[in-house]
């Protein structure tokens, strides 16, 4: 027994050291990969200024400046005190925007990373155990996929008090299921291969097996579902700030400063404009590093 349990140890490690190399090359290959270069820009450009956002943003997102509204009390254009120009409360729209880079990317990371954690777990442990486990779980992500998403993420958050929280458990509720069917598809693959046979006959238990043998084999493509997820959830995130139901004010996001700004769209464009194009940049620079990271992490898939 004890040679047995040595002999598994042994191969554990050579697992281990063997998957090492391959995980460099792949990160040199995505340093390399020039869709990948933009993506790290644009998506390092957004968290820079959600981590640096207090020593960044020129004013406080939350002030009302009397000299932010003109004599009719609109909305200022860009000028050399306010950059961007101000909001309908005379707030600074720059700050405003970098504030709400902040909100937007602390939901989307929150909110990818509860749907990944939860979806990873149900597909693992119905690829795993297959039988009713299976039929169960895949019966209920049938029916959340029932529904579309924008539509099963504005009833939740009508449901509860509108908060960063709730944005956050709702999305991460509402996307589980892609995960899930994701990885269950993959681990239900991997569990027809012959060294999961030999996982068997060595007398590895469930747990060793579930995280030795289809945890690596599966998270590759957790990793790209993640990056590609993140424009998504933003996306849908800033559509709930647009119809009222997302961050409640005065915090900042960037779905509110739209809808807020359209009723000034002839009069201060920018308003509309310059959220929008926050959001775009983002949602663009982690599609062009989810694309990336299919290139290299995902060999199989056809050129």
């Amino acid at each position: 027994m004890a040679i047995k349990e040595r002999t598994i140890e042994i191969k554990d490690s050579l697992i281990d050291r063997t998957a090492a190399a391959p995980a460099v090359a792949a990160f040199s290959r995505l340093l390399e990969n020039r869709q990948a270069q933009a993506g790290l820009i644009l998506v390092g450009l957004f968290i820079a200024l959600a981590l640096l956002a207090g020593w960044i943003a020129p004013y406080d997102p939350l002030v009302q400046f009397k000299e932010g509204l003109d004599e009719f009390g609109m909305p200022r254009g860009p000028n050399r005190q306010f950059w961007l120009g101000t909001d309908s409360l005379g707030r600074d729209l720059l700050s405003r925007i970098i504030y709400g880079a902040r909100t937007s990317l602390m939901i989307s990371v929150s909110a990818t990373a509860v749907a990944a954690l939860v979806g990873l777990t149900i597909g693992l442990l119905s690829g795993y155990f297959g039988g009713w486990v299976d039929s169960l779980f895949m019966r209920l992500t049938d029916i959340f996929l029932s529904f579309p998403v924008l539509l099963l993420a504005m009833a939740l958050v009508a449901i509860f008090r509108p908060s960063i929280w709730t944005v956050i458990f709702v999305l991460g509720f509402v996307f589980w299921t892609y995960v899930a069917r994701l990885v269950r598809g993959q681990a239900l693959t991997v569990m027809k291969r012959d060294y999961i046979t030999a996982a068997y006959s060595l007398g590895l238990g469930h747990w060793r097996i579930i995280t030795r043998h289809l945890l690596p084999n599966v998270i590759s493509s957790v990793i790209i579902w993640t990056a590609l997820s993140m424009a998504t959830t933003i996306l849908v995130q800033a559509a709930l700030g647009y119809l009222g139901i997302g961050v409640r004010p005065p915090t900042p996001d960037w779905g509110e400063m739209i809808s807020n700004g359209q009723e000034y769209f002839r009069y201060a464009p920018g308003l509309t404009i310059f959220p929008g194009l926050a959001i775009a940049l983002t949602v663009l620079g982690f599609n062009l590093l989810g694309d990336a990271l299919r290139d290299v992490l995902d060999p199989n898939r056809d050129a």
